[in-house]
């Protein structure tokens, strides 16, 4: 019982970060502190997809369900719970280039739009 939990909290983690990693950048319009961690956050994202790596929660998140008497799943978070959803067949390379194009897309428009609050501020 407590490893199904342990490893629901994982998952529960993981989409956090990955929302965070995507949408991360609104945060940032209120709380500037946080700019380091959520751009490390979307390089870690970005590598995650591009170099085709496998986030160290997910073995983490198996061991638990499988010490929990469930089964692990294969492949990445992503397209374990989210790909399932979107795309009938296995996350392709081509898809996981895209969906870091968009990590990256998204986070470009959110920062373009702070840095040219911010400077409106600063002109006369």
């Amino acid at each position: 019982m407590i490893y199904r939990a342990a490893a629901d909290c994982i998952l529960l983690l993981h989409l956090a970060f990955t929302l965070f990693a995507v949408l991360g950048g609104l945060l940032v319009l209120r709380l500037p502190a946080i700019l380091r961690v959520h751009l490390a956050a979307v390089f870690w994202g970005i590598a995650i997809e591009w170099a085709d790596l496998t986030c160290p929660l997910t073995p983490l998140e198996n061991f638990l369900r499988k010490r929990g008497g469930e089964s692990g799943y294969t492949g990445g978070f992503i397209e374990h719970y989210i790909v399932m959803f979107l795309y009938p067949e296995n996350l392709t390379i081509e898809w996981r280039y895209l969906i870091g194009l968009g990590l990256a897309a998204a986070n470009l428009i959110i920062y373009g739009y702070i840095f040219l609050t911010r400077h409106r501020k600063l002109l006369p």
